[in-house]
């Protein structure tokens, strides 16, 4: 099995592979074995879980919601992000993970 990245940098910025938990208890960003999972208590109906993941990320990386796209996986639980402008660096220090 070909283990994928989950970071990836570019020259648009900052590429990230999560998979999303929508209907969560609390929004949280959680470090597991195979990746980023990122619990969300929105619900995935009417867009409305991609627009709390966009939300979620943009106010603990303290970034313009309009930096963040979903480039990848818009109707489905593994989603590919751009973070314009962001680093793996940045990343990892704001949410505290190794």
């Amino acid at each position: 099995m070909v283990e994928k990245k989950i970071f990836e940098k570019t020259e648009d910025g900052l590429i990230i592979r999560i998979k999303i938990i929508p209907n969560a208890s609390k929004n949280e960003l959680v470090q597991m074995e195979d990746g980023l999972k990122v619990r969300i208590t929105a619900q995935p109906i009417e867009n409305k879980a991609n627009k709390a993941l966009i939300d979620f990320f943009s106010k603990n990386l303290r970034i313009p919601k309009t930096n963040i796209t979903i480039i990848k996986g818009e109707l489905n639980k593994e989603k590919t992000l751009l973070i314009k402008g962001g680093d793996e660096e940045m990343f990892r220090s704001n949410f505290g993970i190794n």
